[in-house]
């Protein structure tokens, strides 16, 4: 059973190949620093000016379960919203992310990290800004490590209009400079051993501080990446409450 708690610079994309039509996933990469960013695009049918929103992959990269964030992106076309799976990992981080053997050092190493991923991501919101085919209003889904990633980015980029967060949060370190976030909606099982509850839970008591309107959905017994399941009816309900979130924030008006 699903609880819900109510708390209320212009770089250039470089596609690397052209969709046969409008719903082929078409490769981009992006001049940013420390490396090309390459992105997904999952453009919308229609030729007149669309919302997008920038997906951001979990610590094992967009390879790991690619149907289950393709599942987002799909759902997300289909209601005329552009969808950008963005690699925010640079070089640096995949020569790194070699060594790291323990989850200790795994979170020492991503927590000296979020500055120059969200300067990754700020460089794409940038340049999908730009696009002529760019409505001027672009949304955050983040998932897992991803989440904090988009919550770090959307506190500091006011071009963000809204902000989906699946099981993750704000970074301790990083919370106490928050001074705004973007309407946020965050999905987290109760029973995430990854990634707990309580990180879920402050992030949106976090955007409430700050003024901004936000939404906890509790999934109960649930635990980490469970929409990324098949067969899981729940995983259908996240994408569909995340789709409904962002066609209310990036299409109303």
């Amino acid at each position: 059973m699903i609880s819900r708690r109510s708390i209320l610079g212009g770089l250039a994309l470089v596609a690397a190949s052209r969709p046969l039509h409008a719903k082929d996933p078409e490769a981009l990469n992006l001049a940013a620093s420390e490396g090309d960013v390459a992105l997904t695009r999952y453009a919308a049918e229609g030729s007149g000016k669309r919302a997008g929103v920038v997906v951001l992959h979990g610590a094992r990269g967009i390879e790991l379960k690619p149907r289950a964030y393709e599942r987002y992106a799909n759902a997300l076309i289909a209601q005329g919203i552009d969808a950008y799976l963005i690699r925010y990992y640079s070089p640096v981080d995949d020569l790194a992310r070699e060594k790291l053997t323990t989850s200790e050092a795994r979170q020492a190493y991503q927590a000296e990290r979020f500055d120059a991923w969200t300067g990754r991501v700020s460089s794409a919101v940038t340049a999908i800004l730009a696009r002529p085919d760019s409505s001027g209003r672009l949304g955050l889904l983040g998932f897992s490590l991803g989440g904090f990633v988009a919550a770090v980015a959307a506190a500091r980029d006011n071009r963000i209009t809204a902000l989906a967060v699946l099981y993750g949060g704000m970074p301790e370190q990083i919370a106490p400079e928050v001074k705004h976030l973007p309407p946020l909606l965050e999905l987290h099982g109760d029973a995430d051993r990854n990634v707990p509850f309580a990180r879920g839970e402050a992030l949106v008591k976090l955007a409430k501080a700050a003024g901004g309107e936000a939404e906890l959905v509790t999934y109960s017994g649930k635990g980490h990446a469970f929409d990324f399941s098949d067969t899981d009816p729940m995983a259908s309900d996240a994408v569909d409450r995340v789709v409904r979130f962002f066609q209310s924030r990036l299409q109303a008006g």
